[in-house]
């Protein structure tokens, strides 16, 4: 199976939505309720997993919240092997997202510079 087959697109697409309600019912203080995980891949021999966790707050949230998820890796992997028919359950590691905040932060820059030049988003110099 190739990396970008349509195989493993639909058990990359099928891991995340499972992980995501997995990590719905876990009950760990440290993992923020605001949780979500933005991308998920999956090797093609179905043995490794990288998650992309990305958390409503600040940095610290989302270290504390990695921090809960690696130390739920066990539960959350029998879960999503009772779940999911897969001929191997993948090791999951959870990774901490911050594309979501690089985006919000350079669109605030974005608009700052419009301002600041005082021109219209939608008018160009002729």
């Amino acid at each position: 199976m190739r990396k970008n087959s349509v195989k493993n697109t639909r058990i990359d697409a099928e891991v995340q939505r499972e992980l995501a309600s997995i990590i719905r019912d876990l009950k760990d203080p440290r993992i923020s309720p605001m949780t979500s995980i933005t991308s998920v891949a999956v090797t093609p021999d179905l043995k490794q997993c990288k998650a992309y966790i990305s958390v409503l707050g600040d940095d610290e949230e989302l270290a504390r919240t990695v921090e809960g998820l690696k130390s739920a890796e066990g539960f959350v992997r029998r879960e999503l092997a009772s779940r999911i028919n897969l001929r191997n359950t993948p090791q999951i590691q959870f990774v901490g997202d911050a594309s979501i905040a690089y985006g919000i932060n350079m669109s605030k820059k974005i608009d700052e510079v419009i301002a600041k030049d005082g021109r219209k988003e939608d008018s160009f110099p002729e």
